[in-house]
């Protein structure tokens, strides 16, 4: 057998390597759209990037070798289409995973979660936070260690949401009035150096739930496709907003913006934990709508399900109807006066706003179309998010953005 290379070959690796080398900056964009759902063929992924069909196949085929899509080699023609069919993309199901946690006012919980915000496994819900955040996250990021020896994947990194405003970069947790945890506490740092001592690879981050909420939902669910997204949503205590341009989250100079929490609905209202009265944050949240009714909260369940559990089993009760449309009203009036302000395209609710919502959606849009000029003239959409465990699939998006930034380069880390 002569030792050369057959010139037909040679040529053609070296035609499919200089398409790839043309392309290799569209590697990232190529996953994103892969990732978002936005490209499920290479014929969809040839426009989107504005390449030849050639370097998208060559694009495609490279995030294949990563083990990261899969390319479908006998596509199916999709119904009413004329031409050739394209190759259908899907992620690789056996692909690396991200870490992901979240802790909050009634405990926390470790996940593994693919491209496309699919959760291939969780740790069962802890329902204790110790005051000391570094005992906490020893604890969830072993638990997390434990699913990725279980699963045996690639891990692409760790991410954190926590219910508080994170100072950027610092990664300093500023208002974690609900764990009991310091003021200023480095969550971020004690994350990562817990992330490290697990052996576990990757960078670590670490933001506020309700941003990563918003952030999932845009990429994977009811925000898929808004251009500026607002999302309100009640966590487990408190109220939280966040704000997606473009996108990408919109986070102030320093992380903290869109702290919708201490917008004022009811001046004469409850004691808030800032120093003012009637703020969203209290007159909005679980505990808010149990006291109203004139429940008081038990043992059994967190304050969320015991909320979301009132409003949908016993919304026939006067006393339970009357303190949900307080809720939905004081709730319009913050929405109202954020639209005002951000005028966004959409917004997505959460957690027991999700209910009041499904429960009683026309009252709440007409509080918001009633109080605010934006919502009168454009008719904002007001959707429920749709994601199960939305915190964790956005705190896992965090640490694929590098992923999505430069596969080679974030992968070659790893």
């Amino acid at each position: 057998m002569s030792g050369k290379a057959d010139p037909r070959t040679a040529g053609e690796g070296t035609t499919s390597r200089a398409r790839l080398d043309r392309g290799r900056g569209a590697l990232g964009p190529a996953l994103e759209l892969v990732h978002t759902g936005r490209a499920p063929t290479r014929a969809v992924l040839t426009a989107e990037l504005g390449v030849t069909r050639a370097t998208a196949g060559a694009v495609a085929a490279e995030l294949e070798a990563l083990g990261l899509i899969r390319v479908d080699a006998r596509p199916g023609a999709a119904a009413g289409s004329q031409g050739r069919p394209s190759h259908r993309l899907e992620l690789a199901e056996d692909g690396p995973v991200a870490l992901a946690a979240q802790v909050h006012a009634d405990g926390f919980r470790a996940a593994l979660v693919g491209l496309g915000g699919r959760i291939v496994a969780t740790t069962p819900g802890c329902e204790t936070v110790d005051a000391d955040p570094a005992k906490v996250l020893a604890t969830v990021v072993e638990a997390g260690a434990e699913l990725l020896r279980s699963a045996g994947r690639r891990c692409v990194g760790a991410g954190l949401a926590v219910p508080s405003a994170v100072a950027a970069p610092e990664g300093l947790a500023l208002n974690p009035l609900h764990l009991a945890w310091p003021v200023g506490a480095p969550v971020r740092e004690i994350f990562a150096e817990r992330v490290r001592a697990a052996g576990i690879t990757g960078p670590a981050f670490a933001a506020n739930d309700v941003n990563l909420s918003a952030l999932a939902e845009h990429r994977h669910g009811a925000g898929r496709g808004a251009r500026d997204l607002l999302c309100v949503a009640t966590g487990h205590r408190g109220v939280g907003g966040a704000l997606v341009l473009d996108g990408r989250l919109h986070t102030g100079s320093s992380g903290l913006a869109l702290e919708v929490g201490h917008l004022t609905v009811n001046p004469e209202g409850r004691p808030c934990h800032c120093g003012s009265r009637g703020c969203l944050d209290v007159e909005a949240d679980p505990l808010a709508l149990l006291t109203t009714a004139g429940r008081r909260p038990g043992p059994e369940g967190s304050l969320l399900q015991q909320a979301n559990q009132l409003v949908r089993e016993e919304y026939a009760d006067p006393v339970v109807r009357m303190a949900a449309e307080a809720l939905i009203d004081r709730l319009g009036l913050g929405l109202a006066g954020l639209v005002n302000i951000l005028n966004p395209d959409r917004i997505i609710l959460g957690g027991l706003h999700r209910t009041l919502l499904d429960t009683d959606p026309e009252r709440l849009r007409a509080v918001v179309a009633d109080r605010s000029l934006w919502g009168r003239s454009g008719g904002v959409p007001i959707l429920a998010c749709s994601l199960d465990h939305n915190s964790l699939v956005g705190a896992a998006e965090l640490a694929w953005q590098p992923v999505l930034d430069d596969p080679l380069e974030a992968l070659s880390r790893i």
